[in-house]
């Protein structure tokens, strides 16, 4: 069997056992094993466990559980609530104002944790009663949390990021500089388009009945309900761009901080300590278990020559460099509305990034150029963009699914990814403007 019938297989045993059910980590472990033995006999099993273990060890990687904790902290304490209530207070007389403030919120727990299933199922608790009970349009509330709630794949501390930093051997610091104006620009677009959308049709967002003036006074007073969250991000991210510490010390200074917090507030008991750590066991042993299985497939796939047949195959095409980065983004695309993220990082970054580094940075971008020492990074964050639109996109879409475990009965899914067309729009236009300006991650690395 050849290397192109062999890649053929592969794509469709991946769809097939995923169409039957199969978690994409058992999966895509059971074909690279499979694979790796046709290859190499029992000789394959010790280069596969080798290439799991070497990605086990990397030091980045710690700061993940933490990460999933510090979310987890934050899910279960009324910090995220009093955020909430702070901002609701001065933004609620504005035309869409809970939506906005949806958006805000949504942009600063990105900061605190990088968690993306969590901040969607927390605004769902929080904002959505809250703009059904003013009477906002349905599609509008829906869209506004979810793709808001995606954000935690763009803006640092992005799981998302650091997983890539891992596979790909890139900067997680320059990652994190890279996707700060990028992670600010889509959350900026989605609050212009909320700001514009009412302002056009003031039914969709109508203004609490209440005639009561809010005093400045009540304003600033309100602020104390943000310090909590200003504190954690200032250290989070204060002590990494600040080269005091590394990815995974940050975390570890973020769930210590979020602990201490929980414990002033006077909410801190046993029982938040265990469920916290319960879902944070789950939620990190399901990205692991994605993790070995793709590292597997993706081990076998490189042994069998696969990555050079691929290469090979797309370079033929003879596409200017832009044609190849944009067959990527569709490749992107169309896996994003199949599996997860990791599985995606895993199993393409090995093919397509060798491709990518041969390329020749000035030419690089519809409009601007890039530097060279920034290509990697400028595909990462190419990368989170596509996942930002594979969050959302039917019929997978994960965010969907999160929202609608909290979501009113009467709130069905079609209604939930009906309500995303806007927002998927608007990601969509986030992703061209990044192609034609890639200079634009280059803000903060220079």
């Amino acid at each position: 069997m050849g290397i192109a019938e062999l890649s053929i297989l592969l794509l469709v045993g991946i769809v097939v056992l995923l169409a039957a059910g199969v978690p994409l980590g058992l999966a895509s472990g059971f074909l690279g094993v499979c694979v790796a033995y046709w290859k190499l006999g029992e000789r394959g099993f010790f280069i596969l466990g080798q290439r799991m273990y070497d990605l086990t060890i990397e030091h980045a990687l710690l700061a993940v559980p933490l990460f999933i904790f510090m979310a987890m902290l934050l899910e279960r304490s009324n910090i995220a609530k009093d955020m909430y209530d702070s901002l609701n207070i001065w933004l609620s007389r504005t035309r869409g104002g809970i939506a906005i403030v949806t958006a805000v919120m949504a942009i600063i727990m990105a900061a605190m944790s990088g968690i993306i299933g969590g901040e969607v199922v927390l605004l769902g608790l929080i904002a959505l009663p809250q703009m059904l009970r003013l009477g906002y349009n349905q599609n509008l509330a829906v869209g506004t949390i979810c793709a808001s709630g995606s954000l935690g794949t763009m803006i640092p501390p992005s799981i998302v990021l650091i997983i890539y930093g891992v596979v790909t051997d890139t900067s997680i610091h320059a990652l994190f500089r890279a996707a700060i104006v990028p992670g600010l620009m889509l959350g900026g677009m989605y609050i212009v388009y909320i700001m514009v959308r009412t302002r056009m049709n003031p039914s969709l967002a109508p203004l609490p009945e209440s005639d009561q003036e809010v005093t400045w006074g009540e304003k600033f007073l309100a602020l104390k309900g943000l310090l909590p969250p200003v504190i954690l991000v200032t250290c989070i991210l204060g002590s990494i761009y600040g080269g005091i510490t590394g990815i995974t010390e940050a975390a570890a200074i973020g769930c210590l901080g979020t602990l201490l917090l929980i414990f002033v507030r006077g909410e801190f008991s046993p029982k938040l300590l265990l469920e916290a750590l319960q879902r944070t066991l789950r939620s990190t042993g399901t990205i692991l278990w994605v993790t070995f299985g793709a590292t597997c497939l993706a081990g076998a796939y490189s042994i069998a020559g696969g990555p050079v047949f691929v290469a090979n195959s797309i370079l033929g095409l003879e596409l200017p460099n832009m044609g190849v980065i944009l067959m990527m983004m569709l490749i992107f695309l169309f896996l994003g509305a199949l599996m997860d993220w990791v599985g995606i990082v895993l199993l393409t970054m090995p093919v397509f990034l060798p491709i990518v580094a041969g390329m020749t940075a000035s030419e690089m971008g519809l409009i601007g150029g890039l530097d060279p020492s920034h290509l990697k990074v400028w595909f990462g964050i190419l990368f989170c963009m596509n996942m930002q639109v594979s969050f959302l996109s039917p019929p997978f879409g994960p965010a969907a699914f999160y929202l609608k475990s909290v979501a009113p009965p009467h709130i069905q899914l079609t209604d939930i990814f009906k309500g995303f067309m806007p927002f998927i729009c608007i990601q969509l236009i986030g992703l061209v403007v990044m192609l034609a300006f890639p200079e634009i991650t280059s803000v903060f690395l220079d």
